[in-house]
């Protein structure tokens, strides 16, 4: 129990000292990388199973990405919105769009290692559905 309150414990402070490294992050101006520092964030969050709210910081970061023009990080925050979506046990033509869409964006992007990451991820997914564990409950791996 103690290991557990710990863990806790330093996951929340984790987050603090994330979501203040975002604010800091805010306060110069730069816009290039806070989509992948609230990705970041949102893993942090998913851990602490706070998936909900780790799905507004994809839906941000996502926001962000589109309205500034940084396309490099889409396939990631798309491949993370399933995993969140899987665990939260959402509409599966949902959770599948997003496997997708993260697949189709990485080999548009020619970016073999995230285009890998995301089809390891979604085929964990499309494994644990086989396997009878559909619904919530879904533990896809975040990296």
């Amino acid at each position: 129990m103690a290991s557990l309150l710990g863990r806790h414990r330093d996951t929340a402070e984790g987050i603090s000292w994330i979501e203040q490294g975002i604010r800091d992050y805010r306060a110069t101006g730069t816009v290039l990388g806070l989509p992948a520092h609230l990705a970041r964030k949102a893993e942090a969050l998913h851990l602490a199973d706070r998936t909900s709210e780790a799905l507004e910081a994809i839906n941000e970061a996502e926001a962000l990405a589109e309205r500034f023009e940084v396309h490099w990080w889409r396939g990631e925050l798309h491949r993370l919105r399933g995993v969140f979506l899987a665990a939260m046990g959402a509409d599966e033509a949902r959770i599948e769009a997003s496997f997708g869409e993260a697949i189709r964006i990485a080999t548009e992007q020619k970016s073999v290692s995230l285009e890998k990451r995301a089809e390891a991820t979604y085929a964990e997914y499309r494994r644990q559905k086989a396997s009878g564990s559909g619904g919530r409950g879904f533990r896809l791996p975040l990296c």
